[in-house]
């Protein structure tokens, strides 16, 4: 079956809208779209970018379809204040929230086989009074207060995060040994369970520098990682680690796993958008739905100029139609590794 896909644009000045208008122009793509937008916003968008769009009521009741060039169907949420390219409002913030809210509602409901997020201001939400740390934790305490993990994946290389949104001051402190064995799970199960990989092999980065030099870097690998990894390792699962994070993301090295978890976003995230930036997809993982976004910003000063690279949001739908089949189909089909 075609997977229908609920694509949410983001903050609505910024690149977000740009990138659904171009994915409409798509000749072929692995599923069916709907947007979850405000057409007028789409329209008016599609119409300073010089690019035809069609717009379709979405009906949950028709049978999937690919849509022809120009043509997109939308599950319609209103923005309530008026859009001006690069200046986001945060008037507008409670709509970025709603259409987050139909997608991933769409997803726990079945309407959706996944949701593929556009990006979004998260200093205009959190100015317009909502407690908002990003996509992730967001969609976690949506579905129930869930744990997510997030990982992006970018050709050859996959990393998942210990934290995600901290000071680096806060760091530490969050990492525990109930928590990490907590993650290591949630990545090993999805790993196995979305991407099809029977015995996933990771490679866990050191907290500190060179993994703490035994000790006089830092004793969170002794106290923490280590006796996780030790604990783990007697399922018979492939954990190596922890190791230095300064030469884990080299060539020779990263090639040995399937995925590669940072204890800290810029630990993880820095090597792999040098390595795969505009390529990259973020996947949600540990939730009852599937979900992939972009791996950059809102781009607010590219909004509606035309120049947006439209290459992420195309993989992060590409990625989100293959975990579906793949899920879908029980985990039959054994996806590459992040090697090959």
């Amino acid at each position: 079956m075609l997977p229908r896909l609920a694509v949410t644009p983001g903050e609505p000045a910024g690149i977000g809208p740009d990138l659904v208008v171009s994915l409409a122009q798509r000749d072929i793509l692995p599923a069916e779209l709907v947007a979850v937008a405000d057409p007028a916003l789409l329209l008016a968008r599609a119409r300073q970018l010089q690019l035809p769009l069609h717009i379709e009521e979405f009906n949950p009741s028709q049978r999937r379809i690919a849509r022809p060039p120009g043509h997109l169907a939308v599950m319609a949420v209103r923005c309530p204040s008026p859009v001006r390219c690069g200046h986001p409002d945060a008037a507008n913030a409670a709509y970025t929230l709603a259409t987050l809210d139909r997608a991933s509602d769409g997803c726990l409901d079945g309407t959706f086989d996944a949701m593929v997020t556009g990006p979004v201001h998260k200093a205009v939400i959190n100015d317009a009074g909502f407690a908002f740390t990003g996509h992730t934790e967001y969609l976690a305490a949506r579905c129930g207060g869930l744990r997510p993990v997030m990982m992006l994946a970018a050709p050859g290389l996959r990393v998942a995060l210990a934290t995600t949104h901290l000071p680096l001051q806060q760091v530490s402190a969050h990492i525990n040994r109930a928590g990490l064995t907590e993650i290591i799970e949630i990545l090993h199960r999805d790993l196995q369970r979305w991407f099809g990989i029977a015995s996933p092999r990771l490679g866990i980065c050191g907290l500190n520098p060179h993994a703490g030099e035994d000790g006089h870097f830092g004793r969170e690998e002794i106290e923490i990682i280590t006796p996780v990894l030790e604990l783990l390792r007697r399922r018979g699962w492939r954990l190596d680690g922890p190791l230095p994070a300064d030469t884990i993301f080299t060539p020779p090295q990263r090639g040995r796993y399937d995925a590669i978890l940072a204890m800290y976003h810029d630990q993880g995230l820095a090597p792999l958008k040098a390595l795969g930036f505009g390529q990259a997809v973020n996947v949600t993982l540990g939730l009852p739905l599937l979900r992939t976004s972009v791996d950059h910003g809102t781009a607010l000063s590219l909004a509606g100029s035309g120049r947006a690279g439209v290459g992420s949001m195309i993989a992060a739908v590409e990625t989100a139609a293959a975990l579906a089949r793949t899920r879908d189909r029980g985990n039959t089909v054994h996806a590459p590794s992040a090697s090959t």
